[in-house]
């Protein structure tokens, strides 16, 4: 029973052969991470991301030689192309007719030409951007926000990259130029869930990017950005990723993998976090499988689980099924019922209270009286 997930109504980015926002398929991403000037490994980097599935592929450009060379580097591949201008806002008119996004980090803006208001860079901006047939990203970064936000915000993390990106929005919506996303970005899951929450809540016509920046060396790299985005996605908020991780240049195709397998996971209900996929119906969400399962049955059990709870789908119960014993304790705390997995016997809860343990032949009879008791109580509730 595949959760029903209900997309925030974003208007649609075209971004070279992709649109983004409007209901389309969220798009995945990655970032090269060779020297620019350095085309043969920039071309090769830029293809082998393309090939693996990218569907945008951004290049950082600080130069002149950097702009030169991405000219060359767009004629060697087919790749829907970004350009993230660091911090020379004046590059975007020599690097525009060579890409299909601009993407831009308010809080560089700051680093050129300081007389000269924010407002009026990205002005420029937008006008190369339409100019161009680009779209834009409004960038926002955790490490590197506006100074002034900052100030206003003293004890905040949130607030100033929130204001930063909502400002910004307007300033661009007006001037009549509505072919933008936004990203809101932090190192801290926790905080990438409440930012693109709020920010959501404020402009859900806004196309998103999501990613958490920093993530850091797999696998912890990619359960963190797992968690974001299953919290994030399951609520219908997201339209591109980027799963950021460390790893060697001839890896970086595994950012592309990591973010195809968590969408899916997420659309499948295999989640490592507890999320109402749907708040109207049932949920049953389960872990992805990996080496901390002690063991196979628990599967096998999830898939029975789907199957004995159908009769209960059109009630608002959330079911977690987790795999081990070293997550599965914690991560269930947040569903009505949960299965935790151990060796020989599966831990049964409600909410954060223990149910007992039960052997893999017993568990699907407790968990039904359990469920249906909390259906009987639910029903019985608004009399």
């Amino acid at each position: 029973m595949a959760p029903s997930i209900t997309r925030n109504p974003t208007r649609p980015v075209q971004v070279g052969s992709i649109v983004v926002g409007d209901g389309n398929p969220i798009a995945v991403q990655s970032m090269t991470a060779t020297h620019t000037r350095d085309i043969d490994a920039t071309v090769e980097q830029v293809n082998a991301l393309h090939v693996a599935g990218a569907d945008v592929v951004r290049i950082a450009v600080d130069s002149d030689k950097d702009a030169a060379a991405l000219a060359e580097i767009r004629t060697q591949t087919q790749a829907n192309l970004s350009v993230d201008l660091q911090e020379n806002y004046r590059l975007a008119e020599k690097v525009a007719p060579h890409v299909d996004k601009i993407r831009y980090n308010p809080g560089h803006l700051y680093h050129h030409e300081k007389t000269r208001s924010w407002q009026d860079k990205v002005s420029y901006i937008a006008s190369v951007a339409r100019d161009n047939d680009c779209a834009i990203r409004v960038g926002v970064n955790c490490g590197s926000v506006d100074p002034a936000k900052k100030e206003k915000y003293p004890d905040d993390d949130i607030g100033p990259i929130l204001e930063s990106g909502l400002e910004h929005c307007e300033h661009l919506d007006s001037l009549g130029f509505h072919r933008f996303v936004v990203s809101l970005k932090d190192s801290d899951p926790s905080t990438v869930v409440e930012i693109n929450s709020r920010f959501a809540e404020k402009r859900p016509d806004v196309p998103l990017h999501l990613g958490v920046t920093e993530a850091g060396l797999p696998p912890d790299g990619i359960i963190k950005t797992r968690i974001a985005f299953e919290q994030l996605i399951g609520r219908g908020i997201g339209d591109t990723i980027r799963v950021s991780l460390t790893v060697p240049n001839s890896r970086k195709p595994e950012e592309i993998a990591a973010g195809r397998e968590i969408i899916d996971d997420i659309y499948a209900g295999r989640l490592r976090s507890v999320v109402a996929l749907d708040p109207n119906a049932l949920n049953i969400i389960s872990c992805p499988s990996c080496s901390r399962v002690e063991n196979e049955a628990f599967v096998e059990l999830a898939q029975e689980v789907k199957v004995m709870t159908e009769y209960a789908k059109d009630h608002a119960i959330t079911i977690a099924v987790m795999g081990c014993r070293v997550n599965g304790p914690g991560e269930t705390d947040d569903a009505d019922l949960g299965l935790w997995c151990g060796p020989n016997r599966v831990n049964l809860k409600k909410g954060e209270e223990s149910l007992g343990a039960f052997t893999y032949d017993e568990i699907l009879g407790k968990l039904r009286t359990e469920l249906d008791k909390l259906i009987a109580d639910k029903t019985a509730a608004p009399s």
